[in-house]
């Protein structure tokens, strides 16, 4: 059985409830872990102070982040032969065409704009979780090892 991690990268308290809420809603994740800034999702993903760096499923990232914005955090990871084929799902409030297509240019899999109501948040996450953890298949070098 494939492992299901997501990684989280949001400082938004109440979008990252939400979020939680959604991916826990019915759907068998092994582990949900949050970065609250660019910086933080770097150092997860690379092992900065971790004996072992973080290998998700699938990385929700939004764009507006402190310290690291999120398509500087898009480019370290494309960037890096570890991590570029790790699917990066570009979660953000910004429907500025300048925001999508630079998310595409630097390798997003998918951008989805955060719906304004909660139930259509809930929703939009819902089916982005069940795609990335359920239905899509990841490389081999990126599946869990209990698979």
């Amino acid at each position: 059985m494939k492992l299901r991690k997501v990684l989280l990268i949001e400082d938004n308290h109440k979008d990252e409830l939400l979020t939680r809420r959604a991916l826990e809603s019915g759907l068998q994740i092994d582990e949900i872990i949050v970065a609250r800034d660019g910086q933080e999702a770097v150092d997860l993903l690379f092992g900065k102070g971790r004996q072992d760096p973080v290998v998700p499923t699938v990385v929700l990232l939004d764009l507006r982040l402190p310290k690291i914005d999120g398509h500087e955090v898009l480019r370290r990871i494309r960037k890096d032969e570890r991590t570029r084929l790790l699917p990066v799902v570009i979660l953000s409030s910004s429907d500025d065409e300048k925001d999508i297509i630079n998310g595409y240019r630097e390798g997003a899999n998918s951008y989805v704009r955060k719906p304004i109501v909660n139930d259509a948040f809930v929703n939009a996450v819902q089916s982005l979780g069940l795609f990335w953890l359920v239905t899509n298949t990841p490389p081999g070098n990126l599946r869990g090892s209990n698979e």
